[in-house]
């Protein structure tokens, strides 16, 4: 049975998450102030102040590890680092400035480039997803697993839209946050999640353990291994999706996956 809250390191990071969840939804109900840090990339004085709780409170449970987020600035030194925190305070920071509820938390404790815990609070929904590298994943306390789809046609995928030469498949409500897309398939919520472009890997690395202790398939957009703690901070995509569907949506991708790549 999946156990991904239950030994001491995750329930401390999940009591941190929660914690600092709270403190943004206190503040996502009240005032604050919004900029642009970049043309397109928005951020507020809440995103700051959760980055800061989750850096005294993380390195509490981890001091040693190093830090990668997306509020804070890069340091080359979390590369010798045999851990490393990989945070977004607030991940899909556009729904919490709209005030909607499309917005989480997202922690990934990372060691030797792959996810070890995670951690993903969507406190508007209270929804908690805790996972431990082979130990499932856990929403708020029960055991959840990715569907079972095999067929491509009729998957389910979070968008407001789809592309033409997909519309076969079924769009369903889309938060803001990519890791709250990916927490749905993991959650059997939805079948896939695909991106073909660049991202950080502080939007997905806790989603992509919850999704894979989920039993979800979780690559980058050609279909390799997704590692984390990596010099650029970066992947090329994200498809994650019920297993029996997730060769049938890279084949179908590839070739918009290259010409993306290739930009």
């Amino acid at each position: 049975m999946a156990d991904g809250g239950g030994d001491a390191l995750t329930r401390a990071v999940a009591d941190a998450v929660r914690t600092a969840g709270d403190l943004a939804h206190d503040r996502w109900q009240g005032a604050f102030n919004a900029w642009e840090k970049s043309p397109g990339q928005p951020v507020c004085d809440v995103d700051l102040e959760v980055d800061d709780h989750l850096k005294r409170s993380l390195a509490a449970i981890d001091g040693d590890a190093g830090w990668l987020s997306e509020e804070t600035l890069d340091r080359s030194d979390r590369l010798m680092r045999r851990r490393v925190w990989v945070v977004d305070p607030i991940d899909g920071t556009r729904d919490f400035i709209r005030r909607r509820p499309g917005w989480a938390v997202s922690v990934a404790l990372v060691e030797g480039e792959q996810p070890l815990v995670a951690a993903l609070y969507a406190p508007v929904t209270g929804q908690l997803w805790l996972a431990r590298a082979g130990r499932g994943t856990m929403l708020n306390d029960v055991p959840v697993r990715a569907s079972d789809r095999t067929d491509l046609p009729g998957a389910r995928v979070p968008a407001d839209t789809l592309p033409s030469a997909d519309r076969d498949l079924v769009a369903v409500a889309k938060p803001n946050s990519i890791a709250l897309r990916i927490a749905m398939v993991a959650g059997g919520d939805a079948d896939l999640l695909a991106t073909i472009r660049w991202g950080h890997e502080w939007d997905i690395a806790a989603a992509v353990l919850i999704a894979r202790e989920a039993g979800a398939l979780v690559t980058d957009a050609l279909g390799r291994k997704l590692r984390f703690n990596t010099p650029r901070g970066q992947a090329f995509g994200v498809i994650a999706a019920a297993p029996g569907i997730h060769a049938a949506a890279i084949e179908r991708l590839r070739d918009r996956a290259v010409e993306a790549l290739g930009r």
